[in-house]
């Protein structure tokens, strides 16, 4: 479902050429979870920035369901990720004036849904997170793993064909990390695609498949059993 062939992405710094990526290539198949690791400097958050269509390669293709999307134009990619990608980022990017329901239903407000739709797919998809009894709250009124629950049912709300969470556990502390990544792995469990950011090994190691990255290239790409993270039920609180 997603295919990325030798992927090159350089950036021009003051007089200097700078090569984030030198010939990336690997595939994510439907029904995936894969974790993409690396240290600083990687090129991990540049591969984000072209497997989510908000950036173009300097040369190499990317296919995302079939439609090669390394060549799109703006309007074009914008229109991508409205239709087949969730985001989900490390700092929520929340409206802190409106509430859970609203925040969720944002996206499909420029999908051009009625709002009678974009209300019942929000309330859903919140549901489905384990928030239907916070959809009034404001963020500032949601602990840091509500709030990052909420991050992840925007992203879900739109049906999306990629789920792309960039250090979806980085603000949070454990506990609370492993709660969010227990949901992530339902969510693929119920056939979700997920491709993670991460910098932690236990973060990681919840996922199918780890791909480590280091100055621009794939250093190496392997099978994983996932590991499901303990957690007491009376300590959880995301």
């Amino acid at each position: 479902m997603l295919e990325a062939r030798e992927l090159v992405k350089t950036y021009r710094m003051a007089q200097q050429e700078v090569q984030a990526l030198r010939g990336v290539s690997f595939t994510v198949e439907a029904g995936e979870m894969v974790a993409i690791m690396g240290p600083s400097g990687s090129g991990k958050s540049t591969l984000m920035t072209l497997l989510g269509c908000l950036d173009t390669p300097t040369s190499g293709s990317l296919s995302l369901d079939d439609v090669d999307v390394s060549q799109a134009s703006e309007v074009e990619l914008s229109h991508i990720r409205n239709q087949k990608i969730g985001f989900v980022f490390q700092s929520f990017n929340l409206l802190t004036d409106m509430t859970a329901l609203e925040n969720v239903a944002l996206p499909l407000f420029y999908a051009r849904l009625p709002k009678h739709e974009r209300m019942a797919r929000a309330q859903a998809a919140l549901e489905h997170v384990g928030l239907g009894e916070r959809i009034h709250h404001t963020p500032l009124e949601l602990s840091g793993g509500q709030q990052q629950r909420v991050s992840v049912a925007r992203a879900l709300v739109g049906k999306p064909a990629l789920l792309l969470a960039d250090e979806p556990t980085g603000a949070l502390d454990t506990r609370t990390s492993y709660e969010i990544m227990h949901l992530l792995q339902n969510l693929n469990q119920e056939g979700s695609t997920l491709v993670i950011i991460t910098h932690e090994m236990d973060i990681a190691r919840c996922c199918r498949r780890i791909v480590i990255l280091r100055d621009g290239k794939i250093e190496s790409d392997t099978p994983n059993t996932p590991w499901r993270p303990e957690l007491p039920e009376e300590e959880a609180h995301a």
